[in-house]
């Protein structure tokens, strides 16, 4: 039996959902603006579901996405609404830790638009100055290629916090990066900058195996959260899209969804949760499999 870290699972599809709100391109950053209470609340519940991490919802929370749309000015503000919500739910469930998102520069899934590792981490310094001394852990997100993570690994390792890094994986071929590059290529970065776990996150749950057989062997704790879409569509990889160009599976509820984090657990992955579109009754039920099976959760 294993001690496993629990993730929360989706908090921007969450986000959408609860709101009622018409998708935009600022993704759940549009949600924060408009309905900032909803976003302790996804927090709380996942800690109910049984998560030990609150993922803050500052994945899209970027000065080079709000530029986009003349809201640069609000990129403090809104780190704080994000990181005030998670740490507010944490206290108030008495056990936890928040992890502060860092997501792709401009765009998920186009590391091919992405600045240059040197640059990419002077961008990155402005967030993870913003959350440093307010989280628990960085938590590197649906990094595409090596470069791309790389970028942020330079901004965020030497800060004094755990550092975890999380990949996006090909959904039909999990030992490849959606850049193309071999995702076994990650294992040198990996040596180079240290981070403290490595993940794959945001890709099919069926290409994790793969994944996890390559990150298994780099050294470090590992895991997966995968989401809940069809695929990544090509309309979702044009300029600007919403996140409605995607489609929700309708064959991964609760019972199916934990089925494969426990193969995941079974192939060595400590760290497990949720990514878009798997919401807090699909942890629920990870827990309660994790239990049934005499898994530790680690608080």
């Amino acid at each position: 039996m294993a001690d496993i870290v629990l993730l929360d699972g989706s908090i921007g599809q969450e986000l959408i959902k609860r709101s009622g709100d018409r998708a935009t391109p600022l993704w759940s950053t549009q949600v924060m603006i408009d309905h900032p209470d909803i976003v302790e609340r996804v927090h709380a519940d996942y800690f109910r579901a049984g998560s030990t991490i609150a993922t803050t919802n500052t994945y899209a929370v970027l000065r080079d996405r709000l530029e986009r749309v003349g809201l640069e000015d609000q990129t403090t503000a809104l780190t704080d609404v994000a990181v005030n919500a998670a740490r507010k739910a944490q206290i108030a469930c008495g056990f936890g830790r928040v992890a502060g998102s860092l997501g792709p520069l401009i765009a998920s899934y186009r590391p091919d638009i992405c600045p240059p590792a040197a640059e990419a981490a002077e961008r990155y310094a402005e967030p993870v100055d913003l959350m440093k001394d307010r989280v628990d852990i960085l938590l590197i997100e649906t990094m595409s290629s090596v470069d791309q993570a790389d970028g942020a690994l330079r901004a965020a390792i030497g800060n004094g916090l755990p550092v975890w890094l999380s990949m996006t994986v090909d959904d039909d071929d999990g030992s490849r990066l959606r850049s193309g590059e071999p995702l076994r290529d990650i294992g040198k970065l990996v040596e180079l900058r240290q981070p403290d776990a490595v993940l794959v996150n945001c890709s099919r749950p069926e290409s994790m195996a793969a994944a996890l057989e390559t990150i298994s062997g780099f050294g470090k704790p590992f895991g997966a959260y995968a989401n809940g879409f069809t695929r990544i569509s090509e309309g979702f990889l044009e300029d600007f899209p919403t996140v409605d160009a995607l489609e929700q599976r309708i064959d991964l509820g609760p019972a199916a969804y934990a089925r494969f984090a426990m193969e995941w657990i079974e192939r060595g992955a400590t760290i497990v949760g949720g990514c878009c579109e798997v919401g807090p009754d699909h942890i629920t039920e990870l827990a309660a499999r994790l239990r049934a099976e005499g898994h530790g959760i680690v608080r």
